[in-house]
């Protein structure tokens, strides 16, 4: 790999990282407060499974 290459992953591993470090917790009342906000056809398996036992059944 030449270093042009090297310095794209670089790039895009950092924003992924930046990214994912402003989500909010899991679980987390602004999490919550997220998926309520989120139309529920957009939800997947695992995000309906985690507001379950997160947010109704505290």
């Amino acid at each position: 790999m030449n270093k042009l290459t090297l310095a794209k992953i670089a790039a895009a591993l950092t924003l992924v990282a930046g990214l994912a470090a402003c989500a909010p917790e899991v679980g987390s009342e602004a999490w919550c407060k997220k998926m309520e906000d989120k139309p529920k056809g957009d939800w997947t398996a695992n995000e309906a499974s985690d507001y379950a036992k997160h947010c109704v059944f505290r």
